[in-house]
């Protein structure tokens, strides 16, 4: 099924994407259900865990009921994928959570290990479009695979949401102090890795919606702002939230960010 199985699968579902539609397919079902719209891929941030988009999407299914969380994949340090399928034969949008196990990786690497967990939707359910949400280094990496990858035959992105990410790095060089690694090198104002995404094309038809907090003391506003030089202005949407409580690791357990997702994505 994937380059990896471990786990269980709850109910047997084959899955199939035709052009923006998501089909589920049940065993001993005659006919199948479908929405419209892409499957929405979460990407944690620097030294993330499961538990960084866990919560949110504990909340977009249970208390919202906004769709399941179909997938969960989990990335290995060699890059081997193990992924659980939790569709439990429900018909709604389905979430995907991408969990990386060196959460202090290089841009490059990380960005090819999501590419790679993408890569294996489209290969083994078919999946030829979908939505990102990345939070913090999660969302640069979001848009370096929207730069990079779909081209090369990979699933190509319909709408991007970036929450506290430093898109011209982070400025507190005491930081720096405390984190020294591959991914902590790339979040260095004018980085090389930061200057790649600086200098590509970002593609015209992908729609994008930048979140930022004023109580956020790592992905500063002014920071995080910089991503509107590197998106089409009709393609680009910002939201300052002023609140000196949202700090950075609170941005994903806000239930006004919850909303703010949820109408760009499904609503807009």
């Amino acid at each position: 099924m994937s380059k990896k199985i471990a786990g269980f699968v709850l109910s047997i579902v084959i899955v199939a994407g035709i052009a923006s539609g998501f089909y589920f397919y049940q065993k001993n079902q005659t006919q199948a259900e479908d929405y419209t719209g892409a499957p929405t891929v979460f990407i944690h941030g620097y030294k993330g865990t499961e538990n960084s988009f866990g919560y949110m999407l504990d909340r977009f299914e249970n208390t919202y009921q906004w769709g399941n969380k179909g997938f969960v994949y989990y990335v290995q340090k060699d890059g081997n994928i193990i992924d659980y399928n939790l569709n439990k034969g429900r018909y709604a949008p389905t979430f995907v959570q991408i969990v990386l196990e060196d959460n202090r990786a290089s841009f490059q690497d990380s960005t090819e290990w999501i590419a790679n967990v993408l890569l294996d939707l489209k290969e083994n359910y078919r999946v030829e479009e979908v939505n990102l949400v990345g939070h913090s280094m999660g969302g640069i990496l979001a848009v370096k695979y929207t730069m990079e990858y779909p081209l090369n035959g990979y699933p190509t992105v319909n709408k991007l949401v970036a929450i506290g990410s430093p898109f011209d790095g982070i400025y507190n060089e005491a930081y720096f102090e405390l984190h020294q690694d591959e991914a902590a090198d790339d979040l260095r104002p004018d980085s090389p890795a930061l200057n790649v995404l600086r200098e590509n094309m970002f593609p015209a038809d992908v729609n994008v919606y930048n979140i930022a907090s004023t109580g956020d003391t790592v992905a500063v506003p002014e920071s995080v702002k910089t991503l509107r030089n590197i998106i089409p202005e009709q393609n680009y949407k910002e939201t300052i939230i002023d609140d000196p409580q949202l700090t950075h690791s609170a941005m994903h357990e806000s239930q006004q960010i919850d909303k703010l997702i949820y109408s760009f994505l499904w609503q807009d």
